[in-house]
């Protein structure tokens, strides 16, 4: 029998089960983060995770309301300047995988995070990029969770906070010192890859109980499909009890319970 699980379950096991043992990760805040510390519960005991305020191999207990969270520093094998952790250890290739959330991205996987509207006189103003355009240029490969929505998935971002692959799909052509950019969008409907030559982005794995028409509708251009669309593995017992005590746990440090 099938284990009872919600989207969001799914979205974040399949996110986990992206990143490998004895993988460098560059970790976000939000559901990047929930997915990395799951994947260092489960399957990837040995993956490094790395935030941006400098905390090296960190082992929280709970999830972080943010990079400056207390819990990250404690929980750390050692915490450098934020100066040094970009210009060493990011910018020096020493990081496999940045793991990032976003606002807003395209069929080119680029990031916005930065407002939507009309720069100049925008409809809402969101936080901005923090560490993320370094991280997505400098990282090995990156690797990009989110909720499937029309609102979320657009044609052309409204600014371009992080690189994917730029307008036309080539922004990274030809620039030396970059990684491979995005390699992967996971969210609660699928499991998304750039095409090898366009670099727009293909659907190449549909979730449990989710059809080609629930992400046509949830996606704000034309989306293409693999020819050899697979089925995403639900997720397994152990898989969901350890998300679910994970959360439980940060609830419960956070309310103070």
């Amino acid at each position: 029998m099938s284990l009872e699980y919600t989207s969001s379950e799914m979205m974040t096991v399949t996110a986990a089960r992206a990143l490998e043992n004895g993988t460098t990760c560059f970790v976000g805040i939000g559901l990047p983060s929930e997915a990395a510390n799951l994947a260092r519960l489960t399957h990837a005991p040995d993956v490094v995770l790395i935030y941006e305020s400098g905390t090296l191999q960190t082992k929280p207990d709970i999830l972080p309301l943010s990079i400056g969270d207390g819990e990250l520093c404690e929980s750390a094998l050692t915490t450098v300047a934020v100066p040094e952790m970009f210009r060493y250890w990011l910018q020096g290739g020493k990081v496999n995988v940045g793991f990032l959330g976003t606002a807003q991205i395209d069929r080119f996987a680029n990031l916005n995070t930065t407002l939507i509207g009309d720069y100049r006189e925008p409809k809402v103003r969101l936080p901005g990029g923090g560490g993320a355009p370094e991280i997505a240029t400098n990282a090995g490969e990156v690797f990009i969770t989110l909720k499937h929505s029309r609102r979320a998935f657009v044609k052309d971002v409204d600014f371009v906070t992080t690189l994917g692959f730029g307008r036309d799909g080539k922004g990274r052509d030809n620039v030396p010192n970059i990684g491979k950019g995005p390699t992967r969008v996971i969210t609660d409907l699928c499991v998304m890859k750039p095409d090898p030559e366009t670099k727009e982005l293909v659907v190449v794995s549909l979730h449990p109980g989710v059809n080609r028409e629930d992400v046509m509708d949830a996606t704000g251009w034309e989306v293409r499909f693999a020819d050899q669309l697979e089925s995403t593995p639900e997720p397994s017992e152990k898989e969901l009890e350890i998300l679910r005590e994970l959360k439980a746990r940060t609830e419960r440090a956070h309310t103070g319970e």
